[in-house]
């Protein structure tokens, strides 16, 4: 059996490559950024990223590890349906208002960080907006509280 010894440039050209893919992998795990949109929710304003797209919606709010007080991210559906959001990769704790069309709360769900269990609507929803766990409860929203902005129809 014969040995090759690497050389020196080789070695390099392999350690470069791993570093390459742990570069990928970091950034495959990074917080997404996107577009905002404002919302009132009572005398509060809400800073929303906005998931319009499937991918943006899988990935949601994944590896953050804060978020400010009066941000969030709200999620947009095509078309009322069911929907059903849990935790994985997440590392926040969430509160997760199901709304329909015109902004009615329709139900808040509390998730914990890093869980699988599915967190459901109660009827068909369009938007999900994912806040700082307890927030909508500090303020007292619950079902039937209405939220305002531009994404939802006028009742």
């Amino acid at each position: 059996m014969t040995k090759i010894k690497p050389t020196p440039a080789t070695l390099a050209h392999l350690a470069c490559l791993a570093l390459g893919s742990l570069s990928i992998a970091a950034s495959a795990q990074q917080a997404q950024q996107l577009p905002t949109v404002n919302l009132g929710a009572g005398m509060y304003n809400i800073v929303a990223q906005v998931a319009r797209t499937e991918d943006q919606r899988a990935t949601g709010l994944m590896y953050r590890r804060e978020m400010p007080a009066h941000e969030g991210m709200i999620f947009v559906f095509e078309q009322p349906a069911t929907q059903c959001f849990w935790m994985r990769n997440t590392l926040i704790p969430l509160s997760t208002a199901f709304v329909d069309e015109d902004g009615t709360i329709v139900n808040i769900e509390d998730m914990a960080p890093m869980t699988e269990n599915s967190h459901c609507s109660k009827k068909p929803v369009r938007f999900v907006l994912e806040m700082n766990q307890g927030w909508f409860a500090k303020r007292g929203f619950k079902a039937g509280s209405k939220l305002r902005g531009p994404l939802f129809k006028a009742s």
